[in-house]
């Protein structure tokens, strides 16, 4: 590797080594925070000539896809934002030379040579972002190792009209005999930005800059994003103010937003270092619905500059910045964030929808009431206020089980801490003395009893509460709960369910409700059905086609499922399934699939978030809560990562969950192709994970939202002064890893699988993958060391049927030669993983 360093024009240096293109370059340094979309990001013209820190530390695992592969309706490049890389360097922690993905052509580093565009790894990113929010976006060197940076002249990009540099030389079209007829202001467009017109039947036709359109040809103009200085474009300014006279519909995005804002007679500024990401919180003015947004700009409107017939359309959260203008009569509006969202999320995409809408003339709504309609959808739940409660039962786990323990203690005690903030007097119920929530002074009344519905009456009967939480002691809980609703208990006593509504947890529950729910989005769960006794349960089985997992309905870790190859193993797992439940869930195997779960938020104002995403690093197949599984996700595109958070918010809207739940899918491995394995309309034990891993505190957010609290209002715990409606971007990762303790249960098998056995887990924090599962494993017990590859001997059919111990029997295979490729096809674990776990051991090889 060759040696290079950064230096910013304050003095300081930050030492690495150089990847790509081996040369040095100067420009402007800015730090961008998303966790995915590192490809999109490098071709996004907005980032033209400057230095991208990326803050998330693990970069180049999912690989760069295949450059020549072309958009069927646009002719445009399939997978990137424009035709080439605009950012003069790439800064970043660590990079994945072994990429894994089915959509992969080559590394990251190839690619960049290839670009001739220069990296640097080995950066402490932390430090650097620090430094940049400080100081204020500064500009920067790239230097190699031996070159004086005395001679590489600094670039002060913002000194230069970057637009017409990255905006198109003439006109051009790109799809025809369409309506309506949309003319694109190049001001340094995204690819995905005409992606979004064409898909919705839209005759595209992109100009340059400068141009000045007969706008009779057109029904509307697309003002797009654009790189530098908005004040450097006097000449569009004037076009855009020539185009307004004609009262046709325009739209604009990021740079345009801020043209448009200039051409009406506003002003515009510089921000001390921008905002780029993917995860900016902004309220709609009109509704007060808050939506996250993929942002990257570093200028913005000053609000305050408007004229009296323009208003504010959107404003951040945070640092109450613009985000968006509208005018009062007229159909001109434009947005500072990407509702496009390559890379990002798409929850503003509709934007896109009311734009043509409002050229069709299809209805007489104005722009501002179409985009009001959309935000306050039918999604919104009927949520009645809660007032004038004095007290609440909360429901707790009861004794500790498997799949049912400290994580529940964990999730009371923090909805105690939310309510008892609130005013509220907290009855617990919760026979275990042995959990912090029964603690003195905690609660202020706790009831040592069984939580069934038994007891539970004559706690209310004596109690006579006016509000009761089911989602906060697990599946026990939840069950109870449901019971006491259906006989009749709450409604005879007066008892308000707080939070999701005991019929939302019934169809989370009930797998044919569930899937019938699904259907009614055009969301897939896996082929499934539910049977009432073993005969019926063969006939599904046979129908839907071995092999299946079978599941107990109404369960707990999944206790009494297995997989079943045949008839006979399938009545024999069906019969133990029935000594549990009345229902069983036969699903059709996708074994060897991927398995990602995302947390979400949802307030009862229909502000909803994803807290964190996990991934299993065991494929499917292997229970959750016996997989070793890393947050964030590791493996996931941008395109995958945003299409099963767009899914995990249009699921939990459609189900009404109020307050925290988790949704699981299976993802083909190969595709895009994905099932939703389960929603969890509780916390669950991948929420207490999710809240240790991102310091959200989910629990005590939950709780507030189950009293009809907004996010938007609430604070985020740890800065104490920003909103807690935002999804938090992590820039270090976290790997928790089981706790088995079989020895102390007679006649367990070892062998791991779809039923949980774990008793506990542990969890590694580090800046690399490698990192934190060597810490992780050194928790397990004082007797581990690591990734020991002497502490298990090698054995192939404990690589293809998993027991506890399959991650040593790993390390011992890579110890004695095999190879990635061999591995992964004896354990179906994803190859990037594999190539971590071969790193460890080829440094202690070398060692």
């Amino acid at each position: 590797m060759v040696a290079g360093a950064l230096v910013l024009s304050d003095g300081c240096r930050f030492e690495g080594e150089l990847f790509g293109a081996i040369k040095s370059c100067s420009g402007e340094i800015v730090f961008q925070t998303g966790m995915v979309g590192y490809v999109e990001a490098l071709t996004d013209p907005s980032y033209k000539d400057q230095l991208i820190v990326l803050t998330y530390p693990l970069i180049g695992n999912y690989g760069v896809p295949n450059r020549s592969s072309r958009d069927v309706k646009t002719n445009l490049s399939k997978w990137f934002e424009s035709d080439r890389i605009h950012a003069s360097a790439l800064v970043i922690s660590s990079l994945a030379e072994d990429f894994s993905h089915w959509n992969a052509s080559s590394s990251l580093n190839d690619w960049l040579v290839e670009s001739n565009v220069p990296g640097i790894m080995g950066v402490d990113t932390r430090e650097l972002t620090k430094k940049i929010r400080e100081h204020g976006t500064m500009l920067a060197k790239l230097v190699v190792s031996g070159i004086d940076p005395e001679i590489i002249p600094w670039n002060d990009i913002n000194s230069r009209n970057l637009v017409a540099e990255v905006s198109t030389k003439g006109l051009v079209t790109i799809s025809s005999g369409g309506k309506p007829r949309v003319l694109v202001m190049d001001f340094g467009v995204k690819y995905n930005q005409i992606r979004c017109l064409v898909d919705r039947g839209a005759s595209v036709t992109v100009a340059p800059w400068n141009h000045s359109p007969d706008i009779s040809k057109y029904d509307g103009v697309f003002l797009s994003n654009g790189p530098g200085d908005p004040m450097k474009c006097q000449q569009s300014v004037a076009i855009v103010q020539k185009l307004l006279q004609a009262d046709k519909p325009v739209f604009g995005i990021c740079f345009g937003n801020q043209i448009l804002a200039l051409a009406a007679g506003g002003s515009t500024y510089k921000l001390k270092y921008g905002n780029r990401g993917h995860n900016q919180p902004c309220v709609h003015v009109k509704s007060g619905r808050c939506v996250i947004t993929s942002q990257n700009h570093g200028f913005a409107v000053d609000s305050s500059s408007l004229p009296d017939d323009w208003e504010t359309l959107f404003f951040n959260v945070n640092d109450k910045s613009n985000e968006g203008i509208i005018h009062k009569n007229k159909p001109f509006f434009s947005v500072q964030f990407h509702p496009e969202a390559r890379a990002g999320p798409k929850d503003t995409e509709f934007l896109f929808d009311v734009f043509l809408e409002t050229m069709s003339k299809t209805n007489s709504e104005s722009v501002s009431e179409r985009i009001s309609k959309c935000l306050l959808s039918s999604n919104r739940t009927s949520y009645e206020p809660v007032e004038g409660i004095k007290k609440v039962i909360l429901l707790g786990s009861g004794g500790l089980s498997i799949g049912q323990a400290g994580e529940f203690d964990y999730s009371g005690s923090q909805a105690i801490k939310a309510l008892k903030e609130e005013g509220i007097k907290t009855v617990l119920v919760n026979p275990n003395i042995a959990t912090v929530q029964t603690s003195k002074d905690l609660a202020d009344e706790v009831y040592f009893v069984p939580i069934t519905p038994h007891y539970v009456e004559q706690v209310i009967a004596s109690e006579r509460p006016s509000g009761i939480m089911l989602a906060f002691g697990g599946q026990t809980a939840l069950n109870c709960g449901v019971k006491l609703q259906n006989s009749g208990v709450l409604a005879k006593y007066g008892v308000r369910v707080l939070g999701t509504a005991v019929e939302a947890i019934e169809s989370t529950e009930d797998r044919k409700i569930f899937a019938d729910k699904m259907a009614e989005i055009g969301e897939k769960v896996a082929p499934s059905a539910a049977a009432s006794s073993v005969a019926e349960a063969v006939e599904v089985g046979k129908s839907i086609g071995f092999p299946v997992l079978v599941r107990a309905a109404y369960a707990l870790g999944g206790l009494g499922s297995g997989f079943a190859h045949d008839e006979e193993q399938l009545e024999r797992l069906a019969s133990r399934a029935f000594s549990l439940t009345s229902q069983v869930l036969i699903d059709k195997s996708l074994s060897g699939w991927k398995e990602v779960e995302y947390e979400v938020v949802r307030d009862a104002f229909d502000n909803c978030i994803t807290v964190c995403n996990m991934e299993n690093i065991d494929p499917l197949g292997i229970h959750t809560g016996e997989s070793i599984v890393v947050a964030p996700s590791q493996t996931l595109s941008n395109d995958e990562y945003n299409m099963l958070r767009t899914t995990a918010l249009k699921v939990i809207r459609h189900l009404g969950v109020i307050g925290e739940c988790n949704i699981q899918y299976a993802l083909n491995p190969n595709t895009e192709e994905y099932f939703i394995i389960e929603v969890n309309a509780r916390l669950s034990r991948s929420s207490a994970l999710a809240s240790k891993a991102t310091g959200y505190p989910l629990a005590y957010v939950a709780a507030k939202l189950g009293l009809g609290k907004s996010l938007v209002h609430l604070r985020n715990s740890v800065t104490g002064k920003t909103t807690a409606c935002f999804e938090p971007s992590l820039d270090y990762c976290v790997v928790k890893i089981p706790r088995w303790d079989l020895n102390k249960f007679l006649k367990v098998q070892p062998q791991i699988g779809s039923q949980m056995k774990s008793v506990g887990e542990v969890m590694g924090i580090g800046r690399k993958f490698e990192e934190a599962f060597q810490k992780a494993l050194r928790m397990m017990n004082e007797n581990c060391c690591g990734f020991d590859p002497f502490l298990k001997p090698v054995n192939e059919d404990e690589l293809t049927d998993p027991t506890h111990e399959r991650i040593f029997v790993i390390a011992a295979a890579l110890y004695q030669g095999y190879s990635v490729e061999r591995l992964h096809a004896l354990t179906n674990i994803d190859r990037w993983f594999l190539n971590r776990f071969h790193t460890i051991i080829h440094l202690a090889l070398t060692l």
